[in-house]
């Protein structure tokens, strides 16, 4: 796999010396701890069709296998999303703090220290160097030994029925801030469909972007999740971890889900925002049982929005975010949505996630115009339609082979008579493998191996037009990257 990522690197020459040597120094280093830590499979149980295994917070707390929530950690299972569901409560007297053993505590850190190289193209660079007023496109690389954020991960019961998370998250410098933080009240009057989490949490997405098996710099996000036009004003991501209430059911195995949920329109951003919206999310999912093949979930979502297209000022400044004076300031609010479908489809070992999203942007957001300014002429809606195919073949309890492509092509251009059709249109693709020498109750390491690649059209910075109209070759942008690391969590 190594030796294939290098070749299809942006611009690509001929291995030098020194990747030569880190090739060879992964592949005899792999083989070393496949020696030490010996290949025997980690405890399994076929919950759908799959291997799998658990992170160790909830494994120490009760003594669980490893396999009892994940597929390939840290993606949930069925068992897993039934637990998470419940409140990550068994319903037995294990569940509350009172009757937990004392050398229990429930806190997961996980970071993954890595080697990783990152190459785009049309880049623009002095023609001369530190002469400023010429221009020439040129590719760019970097490489090096590095580590990831760190998460810090404490999530478990306050009481029965009382759940809580909060993961403070850093970057690679120790700056921290909140991903998650929440308290939810679950099995309200009795009822498995009456659970109510109020704080900073994921949207109910059916493929999880905070579980996902792919961690470098291009393929370590869903581009359909956080797209917007090129032009465009609208800062919402599908992805980011919102601040707001859902309310959310689920039947007695979490094969029918539902949830609904009122937002702060600030993209999970703390602080009262300075507009004064409020966003929708719904999501629904069934499941059903084919025999051997596994569990097979079907699902669909939609979110609706707005966002402020401008900011009232005071003395010719905008008022002080955060303070009394700024509530009310953005203003012009105009909308936008989202809505889709996804799949979690099992064949024995194969697991197979498709997305489909529609999308459209208000014509205001869309050519980032105030509201009480008058639109350029000729603007429309922008509308996009965008979608990907994840696939995990699980070779066996220890080892996961993964890939995706996904494709974003714009439908509607804000400006239509003066964009190309194709401006801002995304093609993405990532491979990889996740091994996992070692997952018990206390601590899990996983080897990641990773190769993406994406196609950005019209954002390059030396990007034209032909005569013809469409863009030439210097309109597409190519961002590979290379990554091997090692995924712990203690």
């Amino acid at each position: 796999m190594f030796v294939l990522s290098w070749k299809c690197g942006v611009g690509a020459k001929s291995a030098s010396a020194l990747r030569s040597v880190f090739v060879m120094v992964t592949f005899v280093f792999g083989l070393v701890l496949l020696v030490l830590t010996d290949s025997k499979p980690v405890y399994a149980l076929p919950l759908h069709g799959a291997a799998v295994r658990a992170i160790p917070a909830f494994a120490r707390k009760y003594g669980l296998p490893c396999s009892a929530c994940h597929t390939a950690w840290p993606e949930l299972n069925n068992f897993g999303q039934v637990f998470r569901d419940n409140g990550y409560q068994l319903m037995n007297d294990h569940d509350s703090p009172i009757y937990q053993d004392a050398s229990y505590f429930p806190i997961t850190m996980r970071i993954t220290p890595n080697w990783h190289r990152e190459a785009s193209n049309n880049q623009a660079v002095d023609a001369v160097r530190n002469d400023g007023t010429t221009t020439r496109s040129a590719t760019l690389a970097e490489q090096g030994f590095d580590l990831s954020g760190m998460d810090i991960w404490a999530t478990g019961t306050l009481y029965k029925n009382i759940s809580f998370s909060l993961l403070p998250s850093s970057d690679v410098n120790a700056s921290f801030h909140f991903e998650n933080a929440f308290v939810r009240f679950d099995n309200l009057l009795k009822s498995r469909w009456l659970n109510l989490r109020v704080g900073k949490f994921e949207l109910d997405n059916m493929i999880s972007e905070k579980r996902f098996l792919f961690l470098s710099a291009n393929g370590g996000l869903y581009q359909s999740y956080h797209f917007v036009p090129a032009g465009d004003s609208n800062t919402f991501g599908l992805g980011n971890n919102s601040l707001g209430m859902e309310l959310a059911g689920h039947s007695v195995n979490s094969y029918t889900r539902y949830s609904v949920s009122l937002l702060t329109g600030s993209d999970g951003a703390p602080g009262i925002p300075t507009s004064h919206s409020y966003d929708v999310y719904a999501a629904f999912s069934q499941a059903f049982q084919v025999g051997k093949l596994g569990l097979e979930r079907f699902g669909g979502f939609a979110y609706y929005g707005e966002r402020p297209t401008y900011t009232l000022t005071s003395g010719g400044a905008p008022p002080p975010a955060g303070t009394g004076a700024s509530v009310g300031a953005g203003v012009g609010n105009k909308p936008f949505y989202r809505v889709g479908f996804s799949g979690q489809w099992n064949f024995d070992r194969l697991e197979v996630l498709p997305f489909f999203m529609h999308a459209s942007d208000s014509v205001f957001l869309g050519t980032g115009t105030a509201a009480d300014q008058p639109l350029p002429a000729g603007a429309v809606a922008p509308v996009w339609n965008s979608g990907f195919v994840e696939t995990h073949e699980h070779i066996s309890p220890q080892l996961v082979f993964t890939q995706r492509v996904e494709l974003i092509r714009m439908s509607q251009q804000a400006l239509p008579a003066s964009t190309p059709s194709g401006q801002s249109n995304i093609d993405a693709y990532s491979v990889g493998y996740r091994w996992y020498p070692i997952m018990f109750s206390r601590a899990g390491l996983a080897f990641h191996n990773e190769y993406s690649i994406t196609k950005t059209v019209g954002m390059a910075p030396l990007s034209g037009t032909g005569s013809n109209g469409l863009f030439n070759a210097n309109g597409a942008t190519w961002s590979n990257s290379l990554l091997a690391g090692f995924d712990f969590a203690f």
